[in-house]
């Protein structure tokens, strides 16, 4: 399931009928405090602040590609994944929920939970890092599932790829349980069968996925 709470950013929390950018000025963005997320059954939580502020310079470097600009998922690579690492968060009203989400095995050979390196290759089955667009729907071999275009030269094979966002048994949570770790995919951004609606609704098409590590 998916936690939420609001998050006490000033530049973010505050509503706005204009373009992120003008909502969330560089000066801001540079300024940015760290982002306390306090679910009921969890103790105080932060987003990475320079992950939050590479995020969202990344949302205006690719404005004229990323259309809708209201919603990000900032997922941070940096964390196991036993932990919640996918932020979602809702710029105009600065709240943030998050979920689990798995790494590519090339990401982690020794599958110890950790990511320990990005690739771009084909054939790596590592996840990439930076800055993603969504994109289409389709059914493929992990049922529904959505297209991903890579914005940077750190992820720009991600379409050649087939990275893409889609359930998996391997990234339910009960995986943690039994195992302390979610299972790996092959550098997809996999999430638990029972989050995918959740994640499509959040993100639609057109708009902005950053992964990386703190």
């Amino acid at each position: 399931m998916i936690s939420g709470a609001a998050v006490a950013v000033g530049a973010l929390a505050r509503s706005t009928a204009g373009p992120i950018a003008n909502a969330v000025p560089k000066r801001e963005i540079a300024a940015a405090m760290p982002v306390p997320i306090a679910p009921p059954d969890a103790g105080n939580i932060t987003l990475n602040p320079q992950l939050l502020r590479r995020a969202l310079a990344a949302l205006d470097e690719h404005a004229k590609i990323i259309r809708h600009r209201d919603r990000i998922a900032i997922v941070d690579f940096s964390a196991s994944s036993s932990e919640e690492r996918m932020h979602f968060l809702d710029v105009e009203s600065g709240r943030i929920s998050r979920l689990l989400v798995a790494h590519g095995s090339g990401s982690d050979p020794r599958h110890t939970g950790y990511l320990e390196r990005f690739s771009n290759a084909s054939g790596s089955n590592a996840s990439s890092e930076g800055a993603f667009v969504t994109r289409d729907y389709y059914v493929g071999k992990h049922g529904r599932s959505q297209r991903l275009a890579g914005l940077d030269p750190t992820n720009d094979h991600a379409m050649d790829r087939a990275i893409v966002i889609h359930g998996a048994w391997y990234a339910n949570a009960d995986m943690i349980a039994s195992h302390g770790k979610l299972g790996r995919s092959q550098g997809c951004f996999a999430v638990g069968e029972s989050c995918l609606d959740a994640m499509f609704d959040h993100l639609g098409t057109g708009r902005l996925l950053y992964a990386a590590r703190a």
